[in-house]
């Protein structure tokens, strides 16, 4: 019996969604739905794909993101990434900032070869983690004409350095020394040992908010979706290896003379990663702090994301 598709939010009565697949370089091939505005008529459309928040997949916040883009007259793309949700891949849940950067140009590849999609009109967003995936991906990739992150989070900075850039060189070493233990561990025995499950017992009172929203996403109906890693899952535990190994961030100024939108949350613990990002960041650029949001009211709150501004962003520079 086939079992109903579980999406997170509901799909807009001016919007037609599609399952679509294409492949990456390394030969993954990565599941996606296609978002398409009911009006389009038969111009061309400017495009958008989505991908993100770390740990999360296409049924959740990149899924709601696309289906108000489309509804504002784009044809979006949200995503699995590689060795997540319904795209291949093995083994299962892994990151990698290398295969992570290159999901978000297959993506391109897919929407520059339709016929109803103007190829010289592709922008890219990344939610959470996947804001420095994009950023990355658009230094290399000069297809993309203008990009946008919301409550973004550089995953190769935090994996090397912890919140805050708190962690010493002495801890950063013990952590690569049990990481290379793992390693001989895991070729032991031919499988991939997982690390500790996401979000799994609920926070205590005193915990910090980030890890309260957290949970309250992905672990209640607010955001749970039984095939992301972190309302049902963890990544393997090696992981954190090649994070931890590549800044993702260091050819950021290479994004001009291409349009940049940075997007945040006021109270949100990951704002600085915004912030910096936009520092090091060249013109043209902008910083949207939204007031009063945490982190994770970015990822679902449709009367605080700022979707107007989003529009406006895309639809002034994919033309």
């Amino acid at each position: 019996m086939e079992t109903k598709e579980h999406y997170t939010f509901t799909l807009s009565d001016k919007v037609t969604r599609q399952k679509i697949s294409f492949k990456n370089r390394y030969g993954i091939t990565l599941s996606g739905d296609l978002y398409l505005p009911k009006n389009a008529g038969t111009e061309k459309l400017a495009a958008l794909a989505i991908s993100g928040p770390f740990g999360a997949v296409k049924e959740q916040s990149s899924g709601l993101y696309a289906n108000q883009m489309a509804e504002r007259g784009f044809a979006v793309v949200a995503f699995d990434p590689s060795y997540t949700g319904e795209s291949s891949g093995e083994p299962r849940n892994l990151a990698s900032p290398e295969i992570n950067t290159e999901d978000f140009s297959a993506a391109v590849d897919f929407l520059g070869i339709q016929k109803n999609i103007d190829r010289n009109k592709i922008g890219i967003i990344g939610i959470c983690g996947f804001g420095g995936f994009v950023l990355n991906a658009t230094a290399a990739d000069k297809r993309v004409k203008a990009v946008a992150t919301s409550t973004m989070y550089d995953m190769t900075r935090v994996m090397s350095k912890g919140y805050n850039d708190v962690v010493t060189l002495e801890q950063r070493t013990k952590t690569l020394e049990q990481l290379g233990d793992q390693r001989w561990k895991d070729a032991e025995v031919g499988t991939f040992a997982n690390g500790p499950k996401l979000n799994a017992e609920k926070p205590k009172d005193d915990a910090p908010e980030f890890l309260k929203g957290y949970y309250d996403y992905y672990r209640t109906p607010r955001g749970y979706h039984e095939r992301a890693i972190n309302s049902n899952g963890s990544w393997t535990a090696t992981t954190p290896i090649s994070l931890m190994n590549m800044p993702i961030l260091s050819y950021i100024k290479e994004i001009s003379p291409r349009p940049l939108l940075i997007i945040a949350g006021e109270k949100a613990h990951s704002r600085y990663f915004s912030e910096d990002a936009f520092k090091a960041a060249s013109e043209p650029k902008e910083l949207v702090i939204v007031p009063n949001a945490v982190h994770t009211d970015l990822y679902d709150k449709i009367d605080i994301i700022p979707f107007d501004k989003l529009e406006t962003f895309f639809k002034e520079n994919l033309k």
